[in-house]
This record gives structure tokens, C-alpha cells and sequence, in this order.
């Protein structure tokens, strides 16, 4: 590596966490204007009378902790609670023109929304409408659309259960099942792949099988970015002595070693405990190698152990009594060769050998995973093939052994479970009837993928976002913009200004909502909200903080008013009722999802309640009655990953950033400051192109399936930076390289995008 790194790029040596952590905590509340409010608010985060945190879903340690929030959780928290505003006159000083301009770090940065506004074409400029003018509009254009199904209704995974189930049923009222969703983008494979192995989409596991698991297995994720609070759950299997055994194609900081700010000596001396004991640079694209070859491994272990005369090392009364294709998946190991597989994962054999070692000789283990696994073309059977793992040693539904998907915003996986879907079943087709005396439309509706596909083509009309930035958040950002600009109706529900509000449809309009830091008042007192954590628990959230304006309104107030305005009094349902006490949205969830049983009293006890997991106690909810081997058929993602000129590009989060939210310009671990525009390379990957760590170049996909080799998309004027990556892999940030990403590449069992296999050819800038 050069001894002059580029600009803005270092040698970052130190730990994740540790003072590091809190300097960046205090420089938030700095910089948001909140050090007195902002320091009052951390300490209410994730405890039981305060708020859930409205950025990762890893759970709380039964939230009784007196010190529960990470460096990133704080991040998150004092973008919410700032002090700055953007109202009224904040947009009668600028012009949507001028604000196209803007990065979407400066428009995230300057506020709060404060008002509803709506789009004057006339003056370029976004002005007040009052909320029953506004809801008018909205009411309007729906109900002048000829079909339902034409209006698209967007959720993002930070809205609150009562919000989402009150949206789905305005949705399902008003006709349509078209629910694009932020886990359509992430973990729709999880989704669709566990349902079909084990019969639920969700973590087997809670928060103290860690506590008494032998091994954990890492796949693909990045914790002291993405879930930091996580952190403490490794590090403390790591201090007694659980192997932790990590698969990414990055090095990730807080994988390698990390100084927890809780732990006085380590702050003190400056020390930090290491994280992983095993390190595997899988190449991006890989996985399903990678897995085939750890279980080929396995299997070949358990047969030498037979012919030694020992009992064997699979859990043959598991297999036997739980399971089915067992046998089918033997022999597809059997016939895969150790040749493809080394070479399409990227690994040794000496490394898938080692891992292999370390899962035979662990009573329970638990397999986490992020969406370096999901985000890829076969991201379903990566899910899979994670579950096929698990099962041959029967580390499924015992104490200290499982499954752990690692959901994103605090409550995506809640708002699943309470509605959120395309494809609605028939247990909630009839809980919805029961509860609200009509029975919704059963044709299956969008996902993102199809919702986008449907704008650009002109067939979907109307969008209302519920939260997010979806315009930002899809690949292809070209076609994506270009086709919301032609929507007839546009309504985004937010606590800032984002890039989606300024695709200027015929009418646009931004709704602010209270965030979850808010005290949120109705008829009947101060309200509780629910979420849903990643291991399926579900606790409270009561915000405490004065709203940023009088004008502001909850999400379940706000979804009320649109439904009311379009639906009138259609079914009888009393959207009035709900809203001025949100325990009786919650009496409705419970008649629609009887795994909710006494929900209001429930989410009353300290901690919350566990939603009922049968895959944990050995119950599969699948056609056959067992858990299911499922095959994998080869080993490739994408031939043309193998090509000699291309490389493969997976996407990544910054430090300073939380999906599309970016609160800064600092990726610390990997040592970038005050910028983005970077790639991440591995040295012999520069030198084979003519380039070196600081060189200028263009990334430039390769044409899609169905695609000529006229059709570019290209990001150019990036910096290459030499990091610590598997070969032949690249990373850039999120959402920076969706440009190169097309829309049709994903994962076709689920429809989950693949931003973390994407060929492409980098070359020196031109």
C-alpha cells in the first residue's frame, strides 16, 4: 500500500467502539443543537416506560438496561430529536430546482418538517395546505383512479405496528394489495426461503440463546455499522471463549476487535477484545459455494467418523424424524467438486476445512446473517442453503442454537406480521373479515419491484409513501426517477426532506408525521406505539420529546385522515375511535392475528412479549409437516461474475449512515472522511487494471440479461481504494452505485434486488 493514501482516506487502527464511539455520540448532539434534549433523549432510549430507537431491530436485553444505545443507535436518535426546521419559509426561500442540486445529506441536514405542504408548480416551490385540504387531494385522485390498482402504497420498516396495520387496512378498503415495502429490498428472501425450509420467515432464536450457544456463525453483515448493539452480545460470547466464525468479503472493523464504552478497563487502557476467531473472505457471489462446501466438509467428517467406528457426527434422529430431502442433498454434495467449489467462493479448502471443524465440534450453534446474503440473484437459496447447515446437526429449535436474520429498521419484520404484504393469506383474508365485516381483495398485489416496473410503464398512477425514500432506495435510479416524475399523485409521509419528494409529480405532497421520539397526545391521553424486534419480540415505545410543531401529526392520525377522505364511511370502520386511543387499533390486531392474544396487556409488562416462533420448539409450518432440505442447483450466481475482466460490486453503508439517511461524511472504520466517492479494491485487483490505491476510474456495469451490449450504466469519477477484500470483489457505498445496479437484476424467487453481486468492469477514468 502507498505511503500516501488519496484524500480523506487513512489507516484507521483502532477497535470499534470505545472512545471513538463516544466522541462521535457527543458530536452529534453538537451538531444537531440538542446536547442538553439530545442527552435526555439517549437515556430513554430502549428502556421500558421511554422509546424504542429508530434505527436497528437487534433486540433489548429485556429493556431494564440503564445504558442501551450504540454510537450509530445515538446517530439515529439525534437526527430524529434535532432542533433544526424545515418549514414553510424554508421553502418559500428555495425552489424544488435548486433543491435537486443539493446532496441528500444537505437535505436530510436542515430539519424537521413542520407543516403540510403541496407542490405550486407555478412558483417551483413547495407551500402550506392545511391536513383537511390535504387530505382532500389525496382523497380526490384515488377515487378518480379507474382501478385501485393503480395506486401503489409504499411502507417503511420504521413505522410503528398500529401505523401499518391501520395503512393496510385503509389499503385493503380502499381495493388493492399493492404494498411495495423496504423488505421487499432487503430481506424478502428470508421471507420467501425459511417459510419453505423450516415454515416461518423470522429468527428462531432470542436474545439469551446466545448466552448458551457453542459457535457462531457469521454470514455476510456488518454489525458495528448496521445493528451496533449487537456488538455486545459477540463480544461478550467472545470474552467466554465462543468461537465466532465470520464469512464477508470486506474486513469489517467491528468484526475484528472492539472496545465496549461500558467496560471501564478497556476504556481506561485502551485495550479492546477481539471478535472473530476465523476470518473468511468469501467472494462476493459466492455463498452458495462457500455453504456447499462447509456442508460437503460436514458430511465427509461424519462418514470418516462412522468408518472409525464412532456414532457419527450428523443428528440423525433430527433428520430422521423433522426432516425431509435429506438424502437428495447428500448426493447433490456429493457430485459438487472441490475444484468449482474453491474456486467460486474464493476460499481455501484449508478454510472451509477449519469452519467445518468448528461446527461439528459445537453442541449448539447459531447462524447470523445479514444481506450480503439476501441482496443476490439467488439470495432465496442463500437463505436456504444457511438452514440446510443448521439441520444436519439438528441445531434447530434447541436452547442455544438457531437461526438469527438480521433485520434492518427497528420494525420492518413488524410491519410484515401485522399486514404488510402483497400476498395475503387466507388466516388473514378471514382475521380481516371477522374484525371489520369485509373481506379484502385475495390477488396477489406489487412488491417494489413490480410497484417501480408499474410507475415506469405508466400502469400505477398514484404513490403514497408511508415513510422511507424509495426513489433513492431502488437500483436503477435513472429509469426510477424518470418514471415517478410521470405520476399523476405523489404523497410522502416523513420527518425530513428527502430526494423522493422532489420527483414532481402532477400533485405532490409532504405530510410531517410525529418521529418516535415524539410525544404523541390523542383524545384519550399520551399513546403507546408497538414494534417488533429481529427476534420476534414486541415491546412498547412512547416518545416523550415536544413534537418540532403543533402542525404535526401521528402516522396512524395521518393514515386515518387519507382513509377517511377516500373511503368515506365505507365498512362502518371507526377510524375516529382508533386513532384517539391506539389500544383499540391494537384490540383489532388481536382479532386479525391471534398470536397477539392479550396484546394490550402484554406489551404493559416489562421486556414485552415473544411472538410464537413453532419452528423453535421442533413445529414446522410447511405443506409436508417437516423442515426441508432444499437444493441449491449449482454454484453460480451469475456466469458472467466469472468473466476475466469483470469484477463483482457489492454495495455498502458508511458509518455515518443508516439506508439512504446519511449523517455524515465519515466511514471511520474503514478510514474515509469528508467523502463518498470512493470504491474499495484489493491491491493485485488495481494492479491487474493499470491502477493503484488513489487512481481515478469509472465503473461501468455489464449489460443485464435482455440487454444489448449498447445499454451503460456507469458511475464515473470515483476513487479506488486499496482495503482488505476478497479478490476480484469491489465495494462502493449504498446508494451511490444503485446507478450501475438494473432493475432486473434480482433475485426472481423473491424479487429482492442484487446490490451485492453486481459485474462490473473498472477502468481508468476517462
Amino acid at each position: 500500500m502507498a505511503e500516501k493514501r488519496p484524500d480523506g482516506i487513512e489507516d484507521y487502527a483502532g477497535p470499534a467502539g470505545g472512545w471513538d464511539a463516544l466522541r462521535a455520540t457527543a458530536e452529534a448532539l453538537v451538531h444537531e443543537k440538542i446536547v442538553i434534549q439530545g442527552s435526555l433523549a439517549l437515556l430513554k432510549s430502549n428502556q421500558p416506560d421511554g422509546f424504542d430507537c429508530p434505527g436497528c431491530a437487534w433486540p433489548d436485553p429485556k429493556h431494564t438496561s440503564s445504558f442501551e444505545f450504540c454510537e450509530n443507535g445515538a446517530k439515529a436518535v439525534t437526527w430524529e430529536s434535532t432542533a433544526k426546521r424545515v418549514g414553510p419559509e424554508f421553502f418559500e426561500e428555495h425552489t424544488v430546482s435548486e433543491l435537486w442540486t443539493w446532496s441528500d445529506y444537505q437535505l436530510e441536514g436542515k430539519g424537521r418538517l413542520t407543516h403540510p405542504m403541496i407542490y405550486d408548480r407555478s412558483t417551483d416551490k413547495y407551500a402550506p395546505i392545511t391536513w383537511d385540504e390535504a387530505f382532500a387531494v389525496v382523497g380526490k385522485k384515488l377515487n378518480e383512479l379507474p382501478d385501485p390498482n393503480m395506486a401503489e402504497f409504499y411502507t417503511s420498516g420504521r413505522a410503528s405496528n398500529e401505523a401499518a396495520f391501520l395503512y393496510q387496512l385503509f389499503v385493503r378498503a380502499y381495493g388493492t394489495n399493492n404494498f411495495p415495502d423496504c423488505s421487499n429490498l432487503c430481506h424478502e428472501a428470508t421471507s420467501v426461503g425459511l417459510p419453505a425450509s423450516i415454515g416461518v420467515g423470522k429468527a428462531t432464536v432470542v436474545l439469551e440463546d446466545f448466552d448458551h450457544c457453542d459457535a457462531i456463525f457469521s454470514f455476510g453483515h456488518n454489525p458495528g455499522t448496521n445493528h451496533p448493539r449487537m456488538m455486545t452480545t459477540l463480544y461478550d460470547a467472545s470474552r467466554r471463549g465462543v468461537p465466532i466464525i465470520v464469512f464477508n468479503p470486506l474486513k469489517e472493523r467491528s468484526l475484528e476487535k472492539f472496545a465496549a464504552p461500558q467496560n471501564p478497563v478497556e476504556m481506561v487502557t485502551l485495550s479492546s477484545t477481539p471478535i472473530a476467531s476465523a476470518y473468511h473472505q468469501v467472494r462476493s457471489g459466492g455463498d452458495v459455494a462457500a455453504l456447499k462446501g462447509i456442508m460437503k466438509r460436514v458430511a465427509e467428517l461424519d462418514r470418516e467418523n462412522l468408518e472409525g467406528g464412532g456414532d457419527g457426527l450428523l443428528d440423525r434422529s433430527f433428520i430422521d424424524t423433522h426432516t425431509e430431502g435429506f438424502a437428495a442433498l447428500l448426493e447433490d454434495l456429493a457430485k459438487t467438486d472441490w475444484e468449482s467449489i474453491t474456486k467460486k467462493s474464493g476460499l481455501t479448502r484449508e478454510a472451509i476445512d477449519s469452519a467445518a471443524l468448528v461446527y461439528v465440534r459445537s453442541e449448539r450453534v447459531i447462524v447470523c446473517y445479514g444481506m450480503g446474503i439476501t441482496q443476490h440473484r439467488n439470495g432465496t437459496s442463500n437463505v436456504q442453503q444457511l438452514a440446510n447447515l443448521l439441520m444436519m446437526r439438528g441445531n434447530m429449535g434447541k436452547p442455544g442454537a438457531g437461526i438469527c436474520p438480521l433485520r434492518g429498521h427497528s420494525n420492518v419484520q413488524g410491519d410484515r406480521t401485522v399486514g404488510i404484504t402483497e400476498v395475503p393469506n387466507k388466516a388473514l383474508l378471514d382475521g380481516m373479515e371477522k374484525a371489520f365485516g369485509f373481506r379484502p381483495p385475495a390477488e396477489k398485489g406489487h412488491n417494489a419491484v413490480e410497484a417501480i416496473d408499474a410507475i415506469i410503464a405508466g400502469r400505477s398512477k398514484a404513490l403514497i409513501c408511508l415513510g422511507g425514500n424509495l426513489a433513492v432506495a431502488m437500483s436503477d435510479p435513472g429509469k426510477v426517477f424518470e418514471g415517478m416524475r410521470r405520476l399523476e399523485l405523489a404523497v410522502h409521509l416523513s420527518t425530513k426532506l428527502n430526494r423522493s419528494h422532489l420527483l414532481i409529480a402532477e400533485q405532490s405532497l409532504i405530510l410531517p408525521v410525529l418521529g418516535r421520539t415524539d410525544l404523541d397526545i390523542q383524545e384519550s391521553g399520551r399513546q403507546s406505539v408497538t414494534v417488533e424486534d429481529s427476534t420476534c419480540m414486541v415491546h412498547a415505545s412512547r416518545g416523550f420529546l415536544n413534537p418540532p410543531s403543533e402542525h404535526l401529526r401521528s402516522e396512524p392520525a395521518i393514515i386515518a385522515g387519507l382513509a377517511k377522505a377516500t373511503l368515506g364511511d365505507r365498512y362502518g370502520i371507526d377510524w375516529n375511535g382508533m386513532v384517539s386511543d391506539y389500544d383499540r387499533v391494537r384490540d383489532k390486531i388481536e382479532i386479525v392475528f391471534p398470536d397477539f392474544w392479550d396484546f394490550n396487556q402484554r406489551i404493559r409488562q416489562p421486556g414485552g412479549f415473544h411472538l410464537d416462533i413453532p419452528a423453535s420448539r421442533r413445529e414446522w409450518r410447511t405443506a409436508n409437516g417437516k423442515a426441508n432440505f432444499l437444493i441449491a442447483s449449482g454454484l453460480e450466481e451469475d456466469p458472467r461474475l466469472y468473466q476475466p475482466d469483470i469484477i463483482t460490486l457489492t454495495t455498502v453503508r458508511s458509518h455515518d449512515q443508516y439506508n439512504t439517511t446519511v449523517y455524515g461524511l465519515n466511514d471511520r472504520y474503514r478510514g474515509v472522511f469528508g467523502r463518498r466517492d470512493v470504491v474499495f479494491m484489493h491491491a493485485d485487483d488495481l494492479a491487474e487494471r493499470g491502477l493503484s490505491d488513489g487512481s481515478k476510474v469509472d465503473i461501468v456495469a455489464a449489460p443485464d440479461e435482455g440487454e444489448d451490449e449498447s445499454t451503460t450504466r456507469v458511475v464515473a469519477g470515483f476513487t479506488a481504494v486499496e482495503y482488505n477484500i476478497a479478490r476480484g470483489s469491489a465495494a462502493g457505498y449504498f446508494p451511490e452505485m444503485n446507478g450501475l445496479v438494473a432493475l432486473t437484476h434480482f433475485d426472481r424467487k423473491s424479487g429482492t434486488p442484487s446490490y451485492k453481486a453486481t459485474p462490473v468492469r473498472i477502468r481508468a477514468a476517462s
